[in-house]
């Protein structure tokens, strides 16, 4: 079989010749060992590479363009995944002061909206270092962020050339591996004023949501026009004890709007999925039920988001995953091995799955326990 015939196998249900298989992310690191030279790849790490690049000038932005979609391709054919990532994180905003090698302001530092950048070598974080003082947000200034009427989805407009790295994908690998398209991502902020919002003043967080909902008509069409079906969404809200607000928010506010995501996906003949780390069983029924969506990744195994049990309870749900970050990372290669070999069986006995690294496989992972997850998928699916 093809790698992308083996993924449609996957959400029809059905066996295939092996166990498709997947990388949800690799850090430049994890990437690096992998290519046996430095790799373009990763989270913050990428971040400040464009910063660097922008601040540069126009033709080393094009290199980090170029160099960073030839890495994240090569990566694809030589792991020779089903399922591949086509790019990796962007931040392109031009700094407008260098501070040392490492460090970057953006904004006008004459008023009061400028920050601070630091790059760490050792983790590949690019957080914020500095910022001008601010008052902590209030209730009152998330009404004045969200005053006007409700957007209007045609305003909002997108063709493909707006996702040039997903067209070059399309071009490379389309008739061979299959590609996931975006678009569809719906979360309340985890900002602490955001979580008393969902408490007292409900309604301004269904107004956040509606904005981005209302972008996704548009999105969902550019996709189907780029022949990409598998449609990835969702936002970060768990951690190993459960979501981060009650599932009556979840229930009130997140589920009517994915519920209606999943509806544009599907009259435009395209699959819902959603992501998020942690434990996801309290909002379960909803999320994998009510509201209708097709694939669920970043499976936290470690949080409880068993694959097994997952198939079993929602026997209609195809799942990416399987292989935690953390094992990865902190496990020794016996328990990496057994990991893998778990997610493999799994989808041997169920189908249904694509198995892979459910989140970034991060810095400092050992080398070992890399090559025992890539040996394990190569030998054994």
């Amino acid at each position: 079989m093809l790698p992308k015939e083996r993924v449609q196998a996957a959400f029809e249900h059905r066996p295939s010749d092996k166990v498709p298989i997947y990388q949800a992310g690799l850090s430049s690191y994890a990437a690096s060992l992998i290519l046996g030279r430095e790799a373009w790849t990763g989270g913050g790490i990428q971040q400040y590479r464009e910063a660097r690049a922008l601040w540069e000038g126009p033709e080393a932005h094009a290199e980090f363009l170029q160099r960073s979609r030839n890495d994240a391709f090569e990566l694809a054919d030589v792991l020779d995944l089903d399922l591949i990532r086509p790019m990796y994180w962007r931040m392109p905003e031009k700094p407008t002061r260098r501070i040392d090698e490492w460090t970057f302001v953006y904004g006008d530092e004459s008023g009061n909206a400028w920050r601070v950048m630091t790059f760490d070598p050792t983790t590949e974080l690019y957080q914020v270092s500095a910022r001008a003082p601010r008052p902590e947000p209030t209730l009152e200034d998330l009404e004045r962020q969200l005053q006007g009427p409700p957007p209007d989805p045609g305003a909002y407009r997108v063709t493909p050339s707006t996702w040039p790295d997903l067209v070059a994908a399309v071009e490379r690998f389309g008739q061979h591996r299959a590609i996931p398209g975006y678009g569809t991502s719906l979360c309340i902020p985890r900002e602490a004023i955001w979580l008393e919002a969902c408490l007292l003043r409900p309604d301004l967080v269904e107004r956040y949501l509606d904005r981005q909902l209302a972008r996704v008509p548009a999105n969902v069409a550019a996709m189907r026009e780029m022949g990409l079906n598998y449609l990835c969404g969702g936002g970060d809200f768990a951690g190993p004890r459960g979501p981060i607000y009650s599932p009556k928010v979840f229930h009130d506010l997140m589920a009517p709007r994915l519920h209606r995501i999943s509806q544009i996906c599907h009259e435009a003949g395209c699959r819902h999925g959603f992501a998020s780390d942690g434990n996801l069983w309290p909002v379960a029924e909803d999320l994998f039920g009510r509201c209708d969506v097709d694939f669920f990744y970043e499976v936290d195994r470690r949080s409880g988001m068993d694959l097994r049990r997952l198939r079993q309870t929602y026997p209609h749900l195809t799942l990416w995953g399987g292989i935690n970050s953390e094992t990865l990372h902190l496990g020794s290669p016996e328990e990496v091995r057994t990991e893998v070999r778990t997610a493999l069986e799994a989808a041997k006995e169920f189908s249904g799955i694509v198995v892979g690294c459910s989140n970034q496989v991060v810095v400092g992972t050992p080398p070992r326990n890399i090559e025992v997850m890539l040996e394990t998928l190569r030998d054994h699916r």
